[in-house]
């Protein structure tokens, strides 16, 4: 059966640095000590992924008919119908995102927002306690529904033999008509959306100041980090 395209390049290039980002800020949290120069890369891909999500949200209103959020199958009835036929023999044909996807695109998004958010205060809030215990959580939220999504592209795989997961590749599906078949894959707005989220990214890092924990980012001044003068003041004063 030939295979159409469905998702344009844009939303590829997303959904991969999404997950790319996610992975790099959370094994850095996990295995790179507080004070390490390393950690600040975990800030600088939190932040970065913020600012993909801002361009996702945009690609969502004006992008192609399957990256709209329009076209998200958000109905808990859908939801509810979407499961009890996932293992019949004849389950409904989603062009675009199905309600399972749908779900877990927009919780992640979420999940990253609230990352993002908890993140920055964390370092700048009077409440910061409080934002230290919802960040992982949210981070661990994050994780289960990714691992959620994986298992369902797996289980669809065996169930329906579709290597469904190629359709993040390749833009691909299979039992698409002609009208449902996207004509433009936008490759010169994928190709700037990774080149901006990549820029971003170093942005970032060259405005960062290991040393005082702070980012300059388009004339504000973000506390990300400890400041190590502050630190080493401390040592002196504990010292005498």
């Amino acid at each position: 059966m030939k295979r159409r395209v469905v998702y344009d390049l844009p939303l590829r290039v997303f959904h991969w640095l999404f997950a790319g980002l996610f992975v790099m800020a959370f094994v850095i949290a996990k295995f790179i000590e507080d004070e390490s120069s390393l950690f600040s890369w975990h800030m600088i891909a939190g932040l970065t992924l913020g600012f993909l999500i801002l361009c996702r949200l945009i690609w969502g209103v004006i992008g192609t008919q399957h990256a709209k959020f329009s076209d998200f199958a958000l109905s808990f009835n859908s939801l509810r119908k979407y499961f009890s036929e996932i293992l019949s023999k004849n389950p409904r044909k989603w062009v675009g995102h199905n309600p399972a996807s749908s779900w877990a695109a927009v919780l992640m998004m979420l999940c990253g927002v609230g990352l993002v958010t908890t993140g920055v205060l964390m370092t700048s809030s009077s409440k910061k306690e409080l934002f230290e215990d919802v960040h992982p959580i949210l981070a661990y939220a994050f994780m289960a529904l990714a691992v959620l999504h994986i298992a369902g592209v797996i289980l669809h795989t065996l169930r329906h033999r579709e290597l469904i997961g190629l359709s993040m590749w390749d833009g691909k599906k299979t039992g698409v008509s002609d009208s449902e078949e996207i004509r433009d894959t936008q490759k010169v707005v994928g190709v700037l959306l990774g080149l901006a989220v990549v820029l971003f990214g170093f942005y970032l890092n060259k405005n960062y100041d290991q040393r005082t924990g702070k980012l300059e980012i388009f004339g504000l001044t973000l506390q990300l980090g400890e400041n190590q003068n502050d630190k080493t003041h401390s040592h002196q004063d504990d010292n005498d």
